[in-house]
């Protein structure tokens, strides 16, 4: 089936039914080339459901360049790879306008960040100044050269990718470019089985190369419509609202969530209900994204940090004192 009048009406049972079985169908693909880490596959599609940007974060070689390669040829749309180095320019990024000779004007060329899916690899490795190239495109779908703005088109999505133990000549993203991002995880690596099956198929240098597309870049933007309409009810709100303000009271955190990030835990919740195969969020859903949707939005302050504290183990104990809601609002 195919959903229709999308932005008006909320999304209905036979329509969650068919969000849910072509999501099994994207995510299964993917986990064809990276094995064993299905959670994070689905965590990486719910992310480009709810039109937003992943940042991968691991150690080399758990499979971070595979994910997102895997993700690109899934979907039949163009995708971009972008190494970025201390060099980088902005221009290398978002394009350049060039004066025609023969014409006598002035052309844009097109960066590779005019891609449905692109991947910035080793983001921290770019100077602030190129980093900072990605956050109107990142946040607004557009980039401005020498101020003419320029659509990049639906779907779009930047799966950043950052070495967290290499930090020599790195520079640190800045919270409001983390802020970008809808999502943090991190693959880990493969448990035992999986493992074995890697090694047993050592003569295949790359798993993603194998893989078709399931669905078109139209059939992405058309099941990010629907997802946005997901019933979310005021109680669940309220629930999101609490966890929010509760990271904000929080004596070892000395930056919370925002009202940016409650939001992008709402829009979140709405993908992954429907993945489920329901039109409506519960409390459950909310707890499940919380740590890969609010944890890189958060500061702890320095004496937690020295005293070995993270947001994952703050969140965890929030979720342990907020409670969920019971029943629905008004029942």
């Amino acid at each position: 089936m195919t959903a229709t009048d999308t932005t008006t009406a909320a999304m209905t049972a036979d329509q969650a039914a068919w969000f849910a079985q072509t999501f099994e169908r994207l995510a299964g693909n993917v986990s064809q080339a990276i094995l064993g880490k299905s959670h994070v596959v689905r965590l990486a599609f719910t992310c480009l459901l709810s039109n937003g940007h992943l940042l991968l974060e691991d150690f080399p070689g758990t499979g971070k360049t595979s994910l997102a390669r895997a993700m690109a040829a899934t979907v039949q749309s163009s995708h971009s790879r972008i190494q970025f180095t201390p060099d980088l320019l902005p221009s290398d990024v978002t394009g350049v306008t060039i004066y025609d000779q023969d014409s006598r004007t002035f052309e844009f060329h097109k960066g590779p960040i005019f891609a449905s899916v692109v991947l910035a690899d080793e983001i921290n490795r770019a100077s602030p100044k190129t980093q900072s190239a990605l956050l109107e495109v990142m946040d607004e779908g557009r980039v401005t050269v020498d101020g003419i703005p320029h659509e990049v088109g639906r779907p779009f999505i930047v799966l950043a990718t950052q070495n967290p133990i290499e930090q020599a000549g790195t520079y640190r993203l800045p919270e409001a470019q983390l802020d970008r991002f809808l999502m943090r995880t991190s693959l880990g690596y493969p448990d035992e089985a999986a493992t074995v099956e890697i090694l047993a198929g050592a003569a295949v240098r790359d798993r993603t190369a194998s893989l078709t597309p399931i669905i078109t870049g139209s059939a992405v933007v058309e099941m990010a419509d629907v997802a946005a309409t997901v019933y979310v009810d005021p109680a669940v709100l309220t629930y999101v609202s609490q966890i929010a303000a509760a990271t904000r009271r929080a004596p070892e955190i000395a930056l919370g969530v925002s009202v940016r990030g409650a939001l992008a835990l709402v829009r979140c919740a709405k993908t992954w209900a429907a993945s489920q195969g329901r039109h409506y969020v519960i409390p459950d859903d909310v707890k499940k994204l919380v740590e890969p949707v609010l944890a890189h939005r958060m500061v702890l302050d320095a004496e937690a940090e020295f005293e070995g504290g993270d947001a994952a183990t703050s969140l965890a104990r929030i979720l342990s004192e907020v409670n969920p809601p019971a029943q629905r609002a008004g029942v």
